[in-house]
């Protein structure tokens, strides 16, 4: 089959890898129709993490499952499903409480915890931007979709990993209606906490960024946006309310953070955050740290090569802020998710911007193509397509200034791979 495999930082290639097949009787083979690159992709793209060289990359992943294993009972054959990022088994410590995001069973390395398709640490699995993929404990693990599935896979993928997480982080920082939250972050997965913030019934969501076209993106969903280029953040919440602050705040950029003039700061964000929220205030981070980052050393010092990252503390106790951090459990939310996306509540797709055959995934993942094409053109089809998650950045630019990835996640409508 044909995948997208890891070969160096900045090379990814699509060739041919063996199938993926049933090698366990809980096991489901879905035929690959749809998937995104996730924010956190490039950072393993560019050679930022412990991802290994010949390894397939993907974890947001939709299709159609074509084998099922011999113990599997309600999965069936032909049904289109979304797979969560997270790998779970369902009955271990952490499963039984919810904590999907923390499995025990499918993580092999015992001080860890949490698996995942084609991530860095999180297991030997592969991805899922390929033709085919595996999907461990398949009855458990699998979210299945009704039957306008085929045509609205840009909105039903995004329930892989972009929705839920983007909704974790408001449900980290107790978003509740009337509230007045802060988004840093204007990429896919802030125009998802965003996005979720405003369907809790949020007062006021401000979302920050420096890049103008996805704040005009933001602003079309009904938020408010703060050019970090011109304005600080803080300032503009707390003149809106009085010298207090926001009541939430999400981070949505991660440790590969940069300033309006391309300086990366993995603190910048978590500062940010702290000084924005008044005191008592909650911030969620659902932006990738890491506790270690092989190109840490290089663009910011040793102490972010080895995931510490000065913060200010000290005005954080002294504020009485409570912060929420980790990946997001996508089960806890991705059916009633699902069902406001059936029930024409929610469109995750308005992330999406254009498609581009799949031959072009190396290069996507640099992002050289921003082209913006109607929503008519972003339906799956016959041959396969990407699509990048709106919006983009300019020819020639550094990667956007917030997150590398977050905001230039990747759609691919197809059903199979040429």
């Amino acid at each position: 089959m044909k995948a997208a495999v890891y070969e160096s930082p900045r090379t990814v290639t699509v060739r041919d890898v063996p199938d993926a097949k049933i090698e366990h009787p809980c096991d489901i083979s879905v035929k690959i129709t749809t998937t995104n690159i996730c924010g956190s992709d490039p950072h393993m793209y560019e050679g930022r993490t412990s991802f290994e060289t010949g390894r397939t990359l993907g974890h947001e992943n939709m299709g159609q499952v074509v084998e099922v294993g011999s113990a599997v009972r309600k999965v069936q054959v032909g049904e289109y499903v979304v797979l969560p990022f997270n790998i779970a088994c369902g009955f271990c410590k952490q499963c039984e409480r919810g904590l999907t995001n923390y499995c025990l069973t499918m993580q092999p390395v015992p001080a860890f915890a949490g698996a995942a398709y084609g991530f860095a640490d999180m297991g030997p699995y592969r991805g899922g931007q390929a033709e085919l993929l595996r999907m461990p404990y398949g009855d458990f693990n699998a979210l299945r979709l009704g039957e306008d599935a085929a045509e609205r896979q840009t909105d039903y993928v995004m329930l892989s990993d972009i929705f839920p997480t983007g909704y974790h982080a408001t449900e980290m920082t107790h978003v509740k209606p009337g509230d007045q939250a802060i988004v840093f972050g204007a990429g896919p997965v802030g125009q998802m906490a965003a996005y979720s913030a405003l369907l809790k019934g949020a007062g006021r969501v401000w979302v920050a960024d420096h890049q103008p076209d996805r704040l005009r993106k933001a602003e079309e969903i009904g938020a408010i946006p703060i050019n970090t280029a011109e304005q600080n953040p803080a300032e503009v919440v707390k003149g809106a309310t009085l010298g207090l602050g926001a009541d939430n705040g999400c981070e949505c950029v991660g440790y590969q953070a940069h300033d309006a003039e391309g300086h990366e700061d993995a603190s910048l964000t978590l500062n940010g955050l702290i000084d924005s929220v008044r005191f008592t205030g909650n911030i969620g981070v659902v932006g990738v740290f890491l506790p270690e980052d092989p190109g840490g050393a290089e663009a910011q010092g040793e102490l972010e090569a080895q995931g510490k990252v000065p913060i200010d503390f000290g005005m954080m106790w002294f504020k009485g802020q409570h912060m929420g951090t980790g990946q997001a459990p996508v089960k806890r939310y991705n059916r009633a998710l699902r069902d406001l996306i059936a029930g024409e509540k929610a469109k995750p797709s308005f992330v999406v911007s254009f498609p581009f055959t799949s031959p072009h995934v190396g290069s996507t993942h640099e992002e050289r193509h921003p082209l913006h094409l109607p929503p008519a053109a972003r339906s799956a089809r016959t041959r396969p397509r990407l699509g990048q998650c709106a919006p983009g950045r300019a020819p020639g630019r550094r990667p956007s200034g917030l997150r590398p990835g977050t905001e230039r996640g990747r759609h691919f409508p197809a059903s199979s791979w040429p």
